[in-house]
């Protein structure tokens, strides 16, 4: 596929996939090219990238994405899941905080939160 294609089924600019390669996010496994220097990109890559925009969603960050998919012999897969496991913690106290906050607005609405009289 060419990255028109490739932008048309996953809803990303042009610019965000070629962002996505200078930033080293897009294996070389999803990517070639053709004699004419043009991109040439597997069937794959359409749920990879749906995968990397699902992890953006989360909060990972574009670098720590490209330690995950980095084939780096240097990068081990313990620091790849010491990041996935610190975003893990993230998601779980953003979580907690989302919880208290659902709490406290349930208060408001049966008017028993202090500031203010009730709705």
């Amino acid at each position: 596929m060419k990255i028109n294609d490739v932008s048309k089924l996953t809803d990303l600019p042009i610019s965000t996939l070629r962002f996505y390669e200078r930033k080293n996010l897009i294996p070389d496994i999803f990517l070639q090219r053709d004699a004419n220097n043009y991109r040439i990109y597997s069937e794959e890559i359409v749920e990879f990238l749906e995968d990397v925009k699902a992890l953006l969603s989360v909060g990972f960050s574009i670098e720590e994405l490209s330690v995950l998919v980095s084939q780096e012999l240097n990068l081990s897969y313990e620091l790849k899941k010491q990041v996935v496991e610190q975003k893990i913690k993230e998601i779980e106290d953003v979580q907690k905080r989302l919880k208290k906050s659902k709490k406290f607005l349930h208060a408001v609405l049966e008017g028993k939160a202090n500031f203010q009289t009730k709705c």
